[in-house]
């Protein structure tokens, strides 16, 4: 077992583990949910996704592609 004792608490840890595998399979964020997926803050995440041109622009939404953005943060590794 994974230590969880009571079913409902079990099952919103499981309900937790499924939304979190959502956001990170998905190809298209918005900046908010970006900033959460990847452990910036808001302003640095839409600054790094310009840079990266990663951001589409439909109507008022911005929507960026997590694939273009991942490569583009691969860029600042350190070997």
């Amino acid at each position: 077992m994974d230590g969880c004792r009571p079913i409902k608490g079990c099952i919103r840890k499981w309900i937790k583990d499924v939304e979190r595998t959502k956001m990170n399979a998905k190809k298209f964020v918005r900046y908010q949910e970006g900033a959460e997926k990847y452990s910036l803050g808001l302003t640095k995440f839409q600054e790094l996704a310009k840079e990266a041109k990663a951001v589409y622009k439909i109507d008022k939404v911005a929507l960026v592609n997590c694939e273009i953005f991942e490569r583009y943060l691969e860029t600042f590794r350190i070997a």
